[in-house]
């Protein structure tokens, strides 16, 4: 049994890779709304803990389309790189460079379609011993059955497959080092939590 290697926020980064208006249409192995939201928190998680962060999209002049608007919106000066061709995000070089420069060695990788654009990513980073955690609800494909076939492949690597939620818990460690920040993150993105977190307000507000 390997040991636990546990995400650290002060030694990970988050790849952002292909979340394009036309490929988000090809995503059918979870629904629309619920995956986009997981996008976006995904998104707003590396914020909060302030992790660096990379964008990447593959040819947007073609059907692959423009990156999401709130993503850009979210890392206003975020290393943004479209690449002109390349299919695997690690073929290019100025992406390489970004994942590089930030001195990290645990990335936190999410996208747009998962047995692509986040399994050959992962793989190529694996290969070059970091440390490669796919938040599997953040990226979507086109059915159950490429999804599954993907994930396989790349835990089978030694990449670690968690949620969006599973990756702010590790990174947090202790609600004690933020209650209302965390609370927070979490009701805008899971409504029940919300539930929670009013709870909690009113309890400590007696």
């Amino acid at each position: 049994m390997k040991d636990y290697a546990r995400l650290d926020k002060n030694n990970a980064a988050v790849l952002l890779v292909d979340h394009q208006t036309g490929l988000l249409s090809l995503v059918r192995d979870i629904q629309p709304d619920t995956f986009k939201n997981n996008v976006l928190a995904l998104a707003d998680l590396a914020k909060y803990f302030n992790l660096p962060t990379i964008l990447t999209t593959s040819f947007e002049d073609g059907p692959n389309g423009p990156l999401v608007p709130e993503l850009k919106e979210t890392f206003p000066d975020a290393p943004y790189i479209a690449r002109p061709g390349q299919i695997n995000a690690w073929d290019n070089e100025d992406f390489v460079n970004a994942v590089k420069a930030t001195g990290k060695k645990q990335l936190i990788i999410a996208g747009v379609v998962t047995e692509v654009c986040v399994a050959f990513p992962t793989l190529s980073a694996l290969a070059e011993e970091f440390e490669v955690f796919v938040v599997t609800d953040a990226s979507g494909t086109f059915n159950e059955m490429t999804r599954d076939a993907a994930l396989d492949r790349m835990s089978n690597a030694g990449a670690q497959l968690m949620t969006w939620f599973g990756v702010a818990c590790e990174l947090h460690r202790d609600w004690r080092n933020d209650i209302e920040g965390l609370g927070t993150l979490f009701s805008n993105h899971i409504p029940d939590y919300r539930n929670l977190m009013n709870s909690y307000a009113t309890l400590m507000s007696k």
